[in-house]
């Protein structure tokens, strides 16, 4: 009878360890990877089973927090704690404030006595600057042209592209990594525009909702025409021709007459200013004319009878020269 009780009391015991050790606390979800940008709070959860004693956070291998059921233990205000029970399980969120680059990395969530733990990544991005040249533009219309962007001290560096709000008739871009202190990338624009609008330079975060962009006012001006160029060297050759008359071979008749040509025609705008001839040519050009007359007539009444009887077949035509030697006068006698 003794020794029965004895062997009940064994089973007991061995049932009352095993179901000890059943019950024994354990991580039911770890943290989760995160990506946040500097300056930003992040937060990872660690649930674990009733019975724990111990819950540390680690960040790089190095323990940053302790919570305890009795609360938390805290080294430095850059990682905090808020703790969450639902039911039998309890959740411990570590909260690492201000976020910086040095805080990328390993994070991890364990448990004392424990070989069960849950880790998870950080990850972080900057978000830096995004340059162009200048805000306005003026470019000549169907004429091509490049606009540039510029993204320095983003990490990782951002992706770019161009938001086209004028009309054109091509248009291309393609990115340059530059290998900078901090690296940059470089996006090169080339259109031809045929109105004039905005451009916007955009630069998007991979895996964060994080943008930026800059906009380029851009005027189109009208191209050069080509007839008032062929205009403008048209009024230069007239102005060389008039301020600068050619000379031709051969000597000027500095003694022609403008009465020996003939009259100028009647126009009903203004007209040119003629030459005035002097009079005292004229007077000599009468003296000689009376002077020749007079000798043809005595030479004429001097011949035979025979040419007196004859009538003349035509009217004797004399050329005599007067003050310039190539004015020639004819004159015809009656």
């Amino acid at each position: 009878m003794e020794g029965s009780c004895q062997g009940v009391l064994a089973v007991l015991v061995v049932v009352a360890g095993l179901a000890a050790f059943g019950s024994s606390y354990q991580i039911i979800e770890g943290p989760k990877n995160a990506t946040v940008l500097v300056g930003q709070e992040a937060r990872f959860n660690c649930t674990v089973s009733r019975g724990w004693s111990l819950i540390m956070w680690a960040l790089n291998g190095t323990v940053v927090l302790s919570v305890t059921p009795m609360g938390v233990i805290i080294t430095s205000s850059h990682f905090t704690s808020e703790n969450y029970t639902e039911g039998d399980d309890f959740t411990s969120e570590m909260i690492i404030h201000d976020v910086q680059l040095s805080d990328a990395g390993h994070i991890k969530c364990s448990l004392q006595n424990s070989g069960r733990e849950g880790s998870a990544f950080l990850s972080v991005q900057v978000v830096g600057e995004l340059l162009v040249r200048t805000d306005s533009l003026v470019v000549i219309e169907d004429e091509p042209c490049n606009v540039t962007c510029r993204a320095v001290g983003w990490n990782p560096l951002p992706e770019l592209s161009w938001e086209i709000g004028v009309p054109v008739s091509d248009s291309s871009f393609h990115s340059v990594l530059e290998p900078d202190d901090p690296p940059s990338v470089l996006s090169i624009l080339a259109l031809t525009p045929r109105g004039s609008g905005n451009l916007t330079c955009v630069a998007k975060m991979k895996g964060l909702q994080a943008r930026d962009s800059r906009t380029i006012n851009l005027t189109v001006a009208p191209p050069h025409s080509e007839s008032s160029s062929l205009r403008k060297s048209a009024d230069v050759e007239t102005n060389q021709e008039t301020f600068e008359p050619k000379l031709k071979g051969g000597n000027e008749n500095y003694g022609y007459s403008a009465e020996s040509a003939s009259p100028p025609a009647k126009s009903s705008g203004s007209s040119l200013p003629t030459q005035q001839s002097s009079r005292q040519p004229q007077q000599v050009t009468q003296q000689l004319m009376q002077q020749v007359t007079q000798q043809v007539m005595q030479q004429a009444t001097k011949q035979e009878p025979e040419l007196h009887q004859q009538a003349p077949t035509s009217r004797p035509h004399v050329s005599f020269y007067t003050v310039g030697p190539r004015m020639t006068r004819n004159v015809t006698l009656v």
